[in-house]
């Protein structure tokens, strides 16, 4: 099958309708062509036979006509423009008169038991004629027939010619609007063509390229507003791949730019087992480092890619932050840090375990990291509005109003070179970030400078208990 423009099959497929259409259009102007014409012929015979039956006598013996030489004389002297032949028949179909333009030759006789329509089309020596057959009664008897009849040449030549008309009118027509249909089109998806010229042009070295947007507020201006937040979206998912990369790549070099000197010290010269002990030590702790941000890598990676198997099942928050703290107690103890619970009832989610276990993990490790020594670290859960509301709040340093909008970005720590005692990646929050918008959890900050900061969650209630 051809190949054709997306123009061109728009205007095929609207000249596919519209022939049908006028097909059906010049159908019916046929029939109704056809159907007056038929019924002129029909008027016509119909008033000569109301002329004839003035004109005729009707008894038990059969029917004649009242004059009948009066009766011939008029029939000849009648113009043959559009001939009316009449035929008499007795009882038994048998011809005893007919009008004298009938010459020689004579109408067809039906039968009475055909059932035979008021009108009929028949034939006259090889020419088509439209009949009537008349029954004459007289007390419920037949004494006879008149059949009157009337030439189809004059209908038919104009039926043939309209036909022959309708016919080459056609496909002219079709052919006209055609390329017409083609022009109108070819001027419609003219805007096509520009996103089309547009969307070649943009490269991943020019992604700020949008396409134009068109006056009309129509399914082609739809059509380029969502590609241009395609494309917004895209540059967008670039440039934090490009700053992902950038900073993955410096936080992998640093801890290995700080092993391969530290080994390379090392065998410069014989050194003392505690020191070589101490140097593989460190380096051990730097290969822990490195690892761990391969594995937040990873995970904040599968999040990134694909949307995880979610596996939902019945949980109960009192008990998954007691295991989470129970589980930093040895860190808690040695910063002397106390831990409240507010827990008023059993707060029961709908949701999966591992990925809100990582959530609240991580959260209760940054809480505790920028703790002050001595303090509190305070866990609560309650309900608002259709939701179970957990927050974990601490009375450590605080983040700034200008960090605030930055602490879910990737490898991003507040304030990190004040506190070099404080270790971590950098990745949490933005594992924390991509896990609460995988789970639909809401995730609200509220920090001061040398206050705390307290972080909320906010779970939808499912299938609560």
């Amino acid at each position: 099958m051809p190949s054709f423009s997306y123009r061109n099959r728009i205007a095929l497929y609207y000249i596919v309708t519209t022939g049908l259409l006028i097909s059906v259009v010049f159908t019916v102007i046929y029939i109704s062509v056809k159907e007056s014409v038929y019924r002129h012929i029909e008027n016509d015979i119909a008033v000569e036979k109301i002329k004839i039956f003035d004109e005729i006598a009707i008894s038990n013996d059969g029917f004649k006509l009242i004059d009948l030489h009066e009766w011939k004389e008029k029939e000849h002297n009648t113009l043959d423009v559009n001939p009316i032949f009449i035929q008499f028949a007795d009882a038994e179909g048998k011809m005893f008169d007919k009008s004298p333009n009938l010459k020689k030759s004579q109408l067809i006789f039906h039968k009475s038991e055909e059932k035979l329509p008021t009108y009929f089309d028949s034939k006259l020596d090889k020419i088509a004629i439209r009949q009537t057959q008349i029954e004459i009664n007289f007390k419920d008897k037949t004494v006879g027939y008149i059949i009157i009849a009337m030439p189809l040449e004059d209908a038919n030549l104009v039926l043939r010619n309209l036909r022959f008309t309708l016919l080459i009118a056609f496909p002219l027509v079709l052919g006209i609007l055609f390329l017409v249909a083609r022009f109108i089109v070819g001027r419609s998806i003219k805007p096509v063509k520009t996103i089309i010229q547009t969307s070649n042009k943009i490269t991943k070295d020019n992604l700020n390229m949008r396409i134009a947007l068109p006056e009309n507020k129509d399914e082609l201006y739809e059509l380029s507003d969502t590609i241009n937040k395609l494309l917004n979206r895209i540059e967008n998912d670039i440039e934090r791949e490009k700053q992902f990369t950038s900073d993955a790549s410096h936080e992998l070099r640093t801890p290995l730019a700080i092993i391969k000197g530290t080994l390379e010290v090392l065998i410069r010269k014989p050194r003392e087992k505690q020191e070589y002990e101490e140097k593989i030590n460190f380096c051990i702790n730097e290969v822990n480092r490195v690892n761990k941000i391969v594995d937040e890598l990873l995970l904040l990676a599968r999040f990134e890619n694909e949307k995880q198997n979610i596996k939902s099942e019945n949980l109960l928050l009192n008990a998954l932050l007691l295991d989470t703290s129970a589980r930093f107690s040895e860190k808690t103890n040695k910063k002397n840090c106390q831990i409240t619970h507010q827990f008023y009832d059993d707060y029961y989610i709908n949701s999966d375990y591992n990925l809100v276990s990582t959530i609240i993990s991580n959260l209760f490790s940054n809480a505790l990291k920028y703790s002050n020594d001595n303090s509190k670290i305070h866990l609560k859960l309650f309900k608002e509005n259709n939701h179970i509301i957990c927050t974990i709040k601490d009375e450590g340093v605080g983040i700034s109003e200008d960090d605030k909008h930055k602490i879910f970005n990737a490898f991003y720590r507040s304030k990190s070179m004040e506190h070099p005692d404080v270790k971590g990646t950098g990745l949490g929050l933005s594992i924390v970030k991509r896990l609460c918008d995988l789970l639909q959890i809401e995730i609200d900050i509220n920090s001061n400078i040398g206050v705390g900061t307290e972080v909320k969650l906010s779970f939808p209630i499912e299938n609560p208990k």
